[in-house]
């Protein structure tokens, strides 16, 4: 029995409702890679300022400042 044409066609009403959606899986695992693209970015940002830094460091600015 199709009530109002609500049950039974889930099929066919997903097919021409919601085509060129994005399924709520898939945006939950997009923003989970956008997540880890984000820590790597800041990561490797400490990590270039640790750099820097320690090369600051060794070249003369050091504990008694040459």
């Amino acid at each position: 029995m199709a009530f109002f044409g609500l049950f039974g066609n889930d099929k066919d009403m997903a097919a021409s409702t919601y085509s060129g959606r994005e399924s709520a899986s898939e945006k939950a695992s997009r923003k989970r890679r956008e997540a880890h693209h984000r820590s790597a970015r800041a990561a490797d940002r400490q990590g270039q300022a640790w750099e820097d830094a320690e090369r600051h460091r060794q070249d003369g600015r050091g504990r008694w400042g040459r």
